[in-house]
């Protein structure tokens, strides 16, 4: 079979620009707004896309004066979507810090059971010392400490979701037996993160385990993702490093025994669309206008962990900035900023204009033709199995997306013309995965 792209909505309030909020047909409290976003994944769902993608963290992250702040909790969200919507995949955040296996596992569950099968779940660490004063820590577990974590986590779910056997459930009226005692198992799980005895209180769900989605490209985040991932989303700058992570990714999947083809890697792409070259190029100036400098500064300088006062606006970044294994948290963004920032030779004052579309992924403005250029360019160059879609501005950069670009991707015979499946596996052709049990049932009959 040809190779057809994937497509994803990554959804923030008004946008991913940082400044779109200010915009005059924005409004600035649609981080609340149940409504906004159902309208969101209704036009993501009219251009055909894989998936919704709402990311989270358990902190309030930045200064309120900068941009719209607080989230609703994305797994709720998602069955508000889910009621509004019919085929497209949801996809939400949740940290495997701080939370633990037998609540998020009977979530995502619940949301693949409302969903009639699309949830996915993006496995997260969560980066920096502030969440964890919400969790009656003093500071964050270190960086290798939290994958560890992550891994047992993982594993403790999977093995939740296939605690009951796919026909455990008989609702057998005549007889009077609703469910098989013998096909729901406890799962007796200890670790050294996790004791869990199971099963879960859910049967299973549609499709067998929800999409694993994982997005940290640090070492330990690649290696978490060769093992488990189905889908990663990833920032890259270059198509050259765009290609050196595809590559790598692939083939450390491929070394675990995976098919290399069953995960999906997809980069952020903020693209800003207008009719002309001209017009996007404006209309990118208007939205890096409307910046507040000072707060830029503010959240860059805590990315690189020094203080605003050593981020002079019209110097580059200083010399002397920590290496990445100093790093405890968010090694691979630490690592993009900087690497984006040295190359070019930016000063503080571009930097934040660089980043201030997209946090660190590509930004891209331009006709349609020209954005879908750049979106086939990365694809047929194995840079890319498809693309974490970031509209700068909501709804408009969507709509633009979905209803311009999309069709000339459609017409080129790169991405579909209708949905084929009702799942979030389907869309992203993944099978459904067998049991634990069926698996070892098979097993005793060779």
């Amino acid at each position: 079979m040809s190779r057809h792209l994937h497509l994803n909505a990554f959804l923030m309030s008004t946008g991913h620009h940082e400044a779109s909020w200010r915009l005059p047909e924005s409004n600035p409290v649609a981080n609340t707004d149940v409504a906004h976003y159902q309208n969101l994944a209704r036009i993501a769902e009219r251009g055909k896309f894989d998936s919704v993608f709402f990311a989270d963290s358990p902190v309030l992250i930045g200064d309120v004066g900068r941009r719209p702040a607080g989230s609703l909790e994305p797994t709720v969200l998602l069955t508000a979507i889910a009621a509004a919507t019919e085929k497209i995949g949801l996809i939400a955040t949740a940290s495997t810090t701080y939370n633990d296996p037998f609540n998020l596992a009977r979530r995502f569950a619940s949301v693949d059971h409302v969903s009639g099968g699309r949830a996915g779940w993006n496995v997260v660490t969560t980066a920096g010392p502030e969440a964890a004063l919400n969790f009656n820590l003093a500071d964050q577990p270190a960086h290798a400490e939290r994958y560890d974590r992550a891994a047992e986590f993982l594993e403790v779910a999977y093995r939740l979701w296939d605690s009951w056997e796919d026909d455990a459930t008989l609702a057998d009226k005549e007889s009077g037996v609703w469910g098989d005692n013998a096909k729901v198992h406890p799962i007796d799980h200890l670790g050294r993160h996790f004791q869990v005895r199971g099963p879960l209180n859910l049967p299973r769900s549609p499709q067998g385990h929800p999409l694993i989605v994982q997005a940290g490209s640090s070492e330990d985040g690649k290696g978490l993702a060769a093992r488990y991932a189905e889908a990663v989303f990833t920032a890259q700058q270059t198509l050259e490093d765009a290609q050196a992570f595809y590559s790598d990714l692939k083939a450390r999947t491929a070394a675990l025994g995976r098919d290399p083809s069953s995960l999906k890697i997809l980069p952020g792409i903020v693209p800003v669309i207008g009719g002309t070259e001209e017009e996007a190029l404006r209309l990118e100036r208007e939205l890096d206008e409307l910046i507040r400098p000072e707060y830029a500064r503010q959240q860059l300088a805590k990315t690189l962990r020094v203080r605003p006062e050593d981020l002079p606006f019209d110097q580059q970044l200083p010399a002397d900035l920590p290496d990445e294994d100093e790093i405890e948290s968010a090694k691979s963004r630490y690592t993009l900023v900087v690497t984006l920032a040295r190359r070019e030779k930016l000063t503080v004052r571009q930097l934040i204009g660089r980043l201030g579309g997209g946090r660190g992924h590509r930004t891209f403005s331009g006709t349609p033709e020209q954005v879908a250029d750049a979106i086939v360019e990365w694809f047929n160059a194995d840079a890319a199995d498809g693309f974490n879609i970031m509209p700068a501005v909501l709804p408009s950069g969507l709509e633009a997306f979905a209803d311009q670009v999309v069709p000339i991707l459609q017409q080129r015979g790169l991405f579909r013309t209708d949905y084929t499946g009702t799942t979030l596996r389907d869309h992203y052709g993944l099978a459904r995965p067998p049991s634990q049990y069926e698996q070892l049932q098979r097993l005793a009959t060779v």
